[in-house]
């Protein structure tokens, strides 16, 4: 049975220490060991090491291994369970050393997935434009249950989202002035389902905006949008431009009406023209 016959520390990890047997045929380098294996197991020179003893030992330095990567990991920020485990599962690491490291780092509290959905709501209020429903989806792909990550959400008052969700509306709408009213509103609906508002919540943010554009100013827009498709058309009969002037603008959102108006004062430009 082969003995320990020599333990050094390394050069680099102070913490590991390098092991030696002699098995009878001479002293050999056999394996190291983290600093806190080598105390919880006693190791010292002239110890006999059979082979249930080794896996143990090498079972645990491993555990210690993962354990030390995984610490480094959350240096970082704060990680929810799942995230550690794909970091580890990643790195190549047994699923039974996996387990052992995650069962430490709860009770050394390093992971608690309540206190990171916490702390992920609240750094996403702070720094981004996200609604609710976008954060817990966020949350559920970092492996945060539902029932947690919704009394996290209580961090996400009602009213914060109200504002971030009309501010929102107010900026885009700012930047779409050339489009009818319906349009900026369709487009307004899904930018703020997109970032992950309730439909409740859009209306009411959209609402509380004057974006309801004066007659002129909507004429203005069917007029610039009605140009464009006024060369994309201009090669058919009149009734057939006609009608597709009215379909085409009509999806854009702009009021019939209007629309009449616009054809009318074309028709009557053309008809100058001649």
């Amino acid at each position: 049975m082969p003995v320990i016959s020599k333990i050094s520390v390394q050069q680099k990890q102070k913490d590991r220490y390098n092991i030696f047997i002699d098995d009878g045929k001479g002293e050999k380098y056999a394996f190291s060991v983290d600093e806190d294996v080598l105390i919880k197991y006693q190791l010292k020179k002239g110890m006999e090491l059979d082979d249930f003893f080794m896996t143990e030992i090498f079972f645990q330095d491993d555990i210690r291994k993962a354990y030390s990567q995984a610490i480094q990991y959350l240096a970082i920020r704060m990680r929810s369970e799942l995230e550690v485990r794909r970091f580890l599962e990643k790195k190549g690491i047994d699923l039974s050393i996996i387990n052992e490291v995650i069962h430490k780092l709860y009770h050394h509290k390093f992971i608690n997935d309540q206190e990171f959905a916490l702390a992920y709501v609240r750094t996403q209020v702070n720094t981004s434009d996200k609604g609710p429903i976008v954060i817990q989806q966020e949350l559920k792909e970092k492996g945060i249950i539902d029932p947690i990550s919704e009394i996290a959400l209580g961090e996400y008052p009602y009213q914060v989202q109200l504002e971030k969700a009309t501010q929102l509306a107010h900026k885009y709408s700012q930047k779409n002035t050339k489009d009818s009213t319906k349009a900026v509103k369709q487009k307004l609906e899904q930018m703020l389902f997109r970032k992950g508002y309730s439909f409740d919540m859009i209306q009411e943010a959209i609402s509380s905006l004057d974006i309801e554009n004066d007659s002129s100013d909507e004429m203005e827009a069917l007029r610039k949008h009605g140009a464009k498709l006024k060369s994309k058309y201009q090669g058919y009969s009149s009734f057939e431009f006609s009608q597709k002037m009215k379909q085409a603008l009509y999806r854009k959102g702009f009021p019939l009406d209007l629309i009449e108006q616009y054809l009318s004062e074309i028709e009557d430009h053309d008809d100058f023209a001649e």
